[in-house]
């Protein structure tokens, strides 16, 4: 990919660079190297350069004509995100960002679990990022003042979760803390470099255990109680999940649609394991069969390392084009703290660092029934979001570093990996009934989010034909009680989830809706191109174009021939 410094390549290239100068933080998390000594200033005057950057980069990309077709693509990606990027500084929310899944305290926590530590010289890295700690949540709590001061303060529920974490993380609970677990596997480092790693540590988780007494003495007085953002806050953070204007009440109809069709499709599997079950009596059953059971972390790690193993010989030169640099994918636990659940991050720039899967469960757990978790191992790993995120990484001869490695659109990547799921069923990987209504549930699960996430948020009626307190509007609670009644997924989860919702809103919709975008496009491609679609070539050009919002896509995969 040929550009020149004032070209849109070069121009979006440069971001890239020039970020990773201004937010340590997401360097590491993106793989660009140099700055894993370094933290993130996260005070106002931190936020205020970010945003000056992207200012001064829409500015120069916007009198720059593109070159070609694949520039011009470029830039409407980058135009839409950094222009979103720009309008949630103005409003004033990411000064005020705090809640229990995706804010500048839990990346804080989760950078030093993307840091390499196999040399003395990565553990000095480790050391000096340690002994800013306390700078970076002085910045953290100088913001949320600064926020709170203009009248935006996240809601209560969220101020007392993640004082719940910052105590998980800073050893106030019944387990060590997080920080100081960390250094002990340091080894044999020397002795300076050892007494360093340890004062940081207990720097690092004094300083959290501050924070928490920051959060509940000073900023919960401020807090509202109410957890609905309401619809003009819904409207910006939805734009910004799915890359495009949202028919908020026709996606919440088409929520409600579709949780119905799919729960009628666990039934009739849930008659299948045993006649005349309901769902809940199908999951008790699959649950207390031992085909289907793993005893211990370790066991279970192996078991989803063996399981995305498998995913990846199995779907190489078959239905995917996998590159060697791609097969490695790491799948390990996730240290305790944050919400329950599976997550992704993706490889460094120069793959140095894997692709890795992450599983963070409840820190009492410690049996596991597979049938509930092999559709997620797809989702996460192969065909989901290792594939489409490593594949673009691995793009450098088509797409410019910015698409490579800062174009992550929650509808454009979640909708893929739920599209993954469901692709597997295709392909004869959940043959088995009970994998099957795993699949199934997942898929419930995420058509109950969209139902459930604008339902609370807006405050919207809940129809009649529901069978679930028809007429009524939503409210934390009812959201609470839909989960658990509705759905068969893990209590723990589902309560876990019902404050991601109303922390973050407007993402979880976009995992249903993102993946009825890639099914309509793959439909609409077969319908024109008849015999000559071929669905594997299909796949690859999709993934190779790298993220971008929903609109972009419904544009690009329209010219799909």
């Amino acid at each position: 990919m040929a550009t020149t410094e004032q070209s849109v390549h070069g121009i979006s290239d440069r971001y890239v660079d020039d970020y990773a100068a201004v937010d340590p933080v997401a360097a590491t998390m993106l793989g660009v190297a140099g700055y894993d000594d370094q933290l993130t200033d996260y005070s106002p005057t931190g936020h205020a350069a970010r945003a000056a950057l992207a200012t001064r980069a829409l500015a120069e990309l916007a009198g720059t004509e593109p070159a070609d077709a694949g520039e011009r693509v470029a830039k409407a990606v980058f135009t839409e995100r950094v222009g979103l990027d720009a309008e949630i500084h103005d409003a004033g929310l990411d000064v005020a960002s705090l809640n229990v899944i995706a804010s500048p305290v839990q990346d804080l926590r989760m950078v030093f679990d993307l840091m390499p530590t196999e040399t003395p010289e990565q553990w000095a890295n480790v050391a000096a990022r340690l002994r800013k700690v306390p700078e970076a949540l002085a910045g953290i709590r100088a913001s949320l003042l600064t926020a709170s001061d203009a009248g935006r303060v996240s809601a209560l529920r969220q101020i007392g979760k993640v004082a719940e974490q910052c105590d998980t993380w800073a050893g106030l609970g019944d387990a060590p803390g997080f920080f100081g677990g960390l250094v002990g596997a340091a080894g044999d480092v020397g002795g300076a470099l050892s007494n360093d790693l340890r004062a940081g540590a207990r720097a690092a988780e004094e300083a959290f255990a501050e924070f928490a007494g920051f959060l509940r003495a000073e900023l919960a007085p401020k807090a509202p109680a109410k957890d609905a953002v309401g619809e003009d806050v819904y409207k910006l953070w939805s734009r910004y999940f799915i890359g495009a204007s949202l028919d908020l009440r026709e996606a919440y109809e088409w929520g409600w649609q579709e949780f119905s069709r799919i729960e009628a499709e666990m039934r009739s599997v849930a008659n299948r394991i045993r006649p005349g079950a309901t769902v809940a009596e199908a999951a008790d059953v699959l649950d207390a069969d031992p085909r289907y059971r793993v005893h211990g972390r370790p066991q279970f790690q192996a078991w989803m390392q063996a399981l995305s193993d498998d995913a990846l010989q199995s779907l190489r030169g078959k239905h995917f084009d996998i590159p060697d640099r791609l097969m490695a994918l790491e799948c390990r636990i996730a240290p305790p703290g944050g919400g329950v659940g599976a997550y992704y991050t993706g490889p460094s720039e120069d793959f140095s660092r894997p692709g890795r899967m992450w599983w963070s469960l409840p820190a009492d757990k410690d049996e596991f029934t597979t049938w509930r978790e092999v559709s997620t191992v797809y989702h996460e790993g192969v065909p989901g979001h290792h594939l489409q995120i490593a594949t673009a990484v691995n793009q450098a001869g088509r797409l410019n570093k910015y698409q490579r490695l800062m174009t992550f659109i929650s509808a454009h990547g979640e909708g893929w990996a739920l599209y993954a799921e469901r692709l597997m069923q295709e392909l004869g990987y959940l043959s088995d009934d009970g994998n099957l209504l795993g699949m199934l549930s997942e898929q419930l699960f995420r058509a109950a989010r969209v139902v459930v996430d604008l339902g609370m948020h807006l405050e919207l009626q809940i129809p009649a034909g529901t069978g679930f307190h028809e007429g009524s509007r939503w409210t934390p609670d009812l959201g609470l009680e839909f989960m658990l009644t509705r759905t068969i997924t893990d209590q723990a989860h589902v309560r876990d989830e019902i404050d991601r919702y109303l922390g973050w809103p407007g993402q979880a919709p976009a995992y249903k809706l993102g993946e009825r975008l890639w099914l309509s496009a793959r439909d609409d491609a077969r319908q024109r191109l008849g015999d000559s679609f071929d669905i594997k070539e299909f796949h690859t050009r999709a993934l190779e174009m790298g993220g971008m919002g929903l609109d972009t896509l419904r544009e690009q995969l329209a010219q799909f021939e």
